[in-house]
């Protein structure tokens, strides 16, 4: 079993250096892991595996700091396995080579390599595809960590191979315990008042190393004097919230955004317009975004959602941030409050449908126009009837193709505007059929 500190831990702090507080207090076995007991628990998966005795190639999905690392090297130590860390922003293929290299020398004494890659899924497709041979025939287990959806950003080759296990963002239970070991690590309580060290948990916003970061930030100021909650802010800065542009939490959150505003809550639509401005999207984005909701999900319930959204977004182009912002606000308001219909949003796909369905029928010639003699002579525009000549304005004459029956693709629903939108339906159907009659 190799162990100590190697490959790119190297690159964060000498094998000399004094080892920070998280580094100290990493569980040594999988029953110190904290917070993830649907995986290590005695009916996890995970466990599972190791009461078996055997472990296959594996991704662990989860936010920063909930344990990915530890993780995979204390699976290596439980089955006995090489350990081989690698991290995918440092590492190139020539590392891999050397790897593989490394882990079939010791196949061939007898001897498996777990390979640990951090940020698995920032390899590209190539050197994804390097891994699956020595996968497949068992010279490596693969445990790769990652925080984005290994759905999206792995090969699908890859990804057949391995088993897909999520893990728990950490919550306080997690957060006390490890605090708790904090102390006796360090033989002193944390100066902090019972509220504070809620906060303290509060914002390490679900990591497990930046709350430990931030506990030996605390000790280092060498005080046992009890700090409150506004002092305790002064001297440590809550973690930035997690999310990547261009990433899932991007769109994991516009989803929040667009099914609240769907749903017609009004709070939650503004926490999540909130969590996305506070992690830096781009506002246009969600000014797209928001224009799409009013004709989706509102449609002609409320035709003035989508004045209202293309009003936020132009009057955020000429405003900018932040006052732009209260734009954006204003129609996440209106259009989580407004009735609601798809009716339209399906009406097109119908459509779409039908029209797939039905081919290349020509329209009916007498709604054709008739601009030369030959088409005159064919008969193009023959009894067409001009329906502001006719009574009521309305011809009732047929405009579907002509060996296709009528169908109903728009029905608008009972709500809103739409309301006025059946009843008006309702009579140019009436006199159609009057029409028709004559």
């Amino acid at each position: 079993m190799a162990g100590g500190v190697t490959g790119f831990e190297n690159s964060l702090f000498g094998a000399d250096a004094p080892r920070p507080l998280a580094d100290r207090l990493r569980p040594k076995t999988i029953d110190d892991v904290v917070g993830q007991d649907h995986l290590l628990g005695p009916e996890g998966s995970i466990r599972r595996f190791l009461d078996q005795g055997r472990l296959t190639s594996l991704i662990l999905w989860g936010t920063p700091g909930c344990g990915k690392t530890t993780i995979a090297r204390l699976l290596a130590d439980h089955t006995d396995l090489a350990f081989e860390p690698l991290s995918a922003i440092f590492s190139g293929v020539a590392d891999l080579r050397k790897v593989f290299d490394r882990a079939e020398s010791r196949r061939m004494q007898g001897q498996g390599t777990c390979l640990f890659v951090d940020e698995i899924h920032r390899f590209n497709k190539a050197q994804q595809d390097s891994f699956l041979p020595y996968v497949e025939n068992g010279t490596i287990i693969l445990v790769g960590a990652t925080t984005e959806n290994p759905s999206f950003e792995l090969n699908a080759a890859l990804l057949s191979r391995c088993q897909v296990f999520v893990l728990n963002r950490l919550e306080h239970d997690a957060f006390e315990t490890m605090l708790q070991r904090a102390e006796e690590e360090e033989d002193r309580k944390l100066p902090l008042t019972q509220e504070a060290r809620w906060a303290l948990m509060d914002m390490a916003d679900g990591d497990g190393r930046y709350l430990l970061n931030m506990a030996e930030a605390l000790y280092a100021l060498g005080t046992s004097n009890e700090m409150d909650v506004e002092e305790l802010g002064r001297v440590v800065q809550k973690r930035l919230p997690v999310y990547d542009k261009g990433q899932d939490s991007h769109y994991n959150l516009v989803s929040a955004l667009h099914k609240a505003v769907r749903g017609s809550d009004v709070d939650a639509a503004l926490y999540w317009l909130g969590r996305m401005l506070e992690g830096g999207e781009d506002p246009n984005f969600i000014a797209r975004r928001l224009l799409v909701m009013s004709y989706e999900d509102i449609g002609m319930a409320d035709p003035n959602a989508a004045v209202q959204a293309l009003n936020a977004w132009q009057t955020f182009e000429r405003l900018g941030n932040p006052e732009g912002q209260m734009a954006l606000s204003q129609a996440v308001v209106y259009l989580a409050t407004a009735p609601k219909s798809n009716a339209q949003y399906k009406s097109l796909k119908a459509a779409k449908g039908l029209a797939k369905e039905t081919g290349s029928l020509p329209p009916p010639k007498h709604i054709l126009n008739a601009p030369t003699k030959m088409m005159r002579e064919m008969g193009y525009g023959v009894g067409y009837q001009y329906d502001h000549d006719s009574e009521d304005g309305f011809s009732g004459q047929n405009f579907f193709p002509e060996n296709l029956a009528r169908e109903k693709l728009y029905q608008p629903v009972e709500r809103g505007f739409e309301r006025d939108v059946n009843k008006r339906l309702e009579y140019w159907e009436g006199l159609r059929k009057k029409r028709n009659k004559i």
